[in-house]
């Protein structure tokens, strides 16, 4: 059913028809690639033109070794010199100063003890360091303390010597509590202290 005109807009004179467009269709476009490819007999001779005489290269000069901006010149030698001269003594000033550096130096090793000698005489340490070995009322005393922090001396008992049960609490004191300043097990001034200090 059609629709009644606008009466707002004028009609116009003539009706204008869609218009039929012709494309090549994709079969025309492949018979003419084949007709290209595979020539017939008779079209082969008139396609091909004749082959012409090839021509002779020509050898390019040889490059130059050095250009007037080459980065090897004898004026940037001493500039890259003089850099990483500097770079290296900013680098070496920078690890001198990390934080750490004593601990990463080994301590010497304490020298032997003769058997006939007394515990006492063996403490390389200074006074007051304990270590596996050693007995009397200070390992009694770090027994004591080390029983009052909770799960580090588990089962142990409040006399007795610096035995290894002993050295393993001290050892888990130390890395629990991030004590670094003495050796493994051993207690020395920084463990003593910092059990002191927890244990009043």
């Amino acid at each position: 059913m059609p629709t009644p005109p606008d009466p707002e807009r004028p009609r116009p004179d003539r009706v204008v028809e869609p218009v039929r467009v012709l494309r090549a269709r994709p079969t025309d476009a492949l018979a003419e690639l084949m007709r290209e490819l595979m020539p017939e007999p008779g079209e082969r001779a008139r396609a091909e033109p004749p082959a012409a005489p090839e021509e002779d290269t020509e050898e390019l000069p040889p490059v130059p070794a050095e250009g007037p901006a080459h980065a090897g010149s004898p004026r940037r030698r001493p500039v890259v010199a003089a850099a990483l001269a500097a770079a290296a003594l900013a680098g070496f000033g920078c690890a001198l100063l990390l934080p750490g550096r004593e601990e990463s130096a080994a301590r010497p090793a304490p020298p032997p003890v003769p058997a006939s000698a007394p515990a006492a005489t063996a403490d390389p340490d200074g006074p007051g360091t304990l270590r596996e070995g050693d007995f009397g009322p200070e390992v009694t005393e770090l027994r004591r303390r080390l029983l009052r922090i909770p799960d580090v001396f588990r089962d142990g008992s409040a006399t007795g010597p610096y035995d290894a049960p002993l050295t393993e609490a001290v050892a888990r004191f130390q890395l629990w509590y991030g004590i670094r300043g003495d050796e493994r097990g051993v207690y020395g001034d920084d463990t003593r202290e910092d059990l002191e200090s927890r244990t009043g």
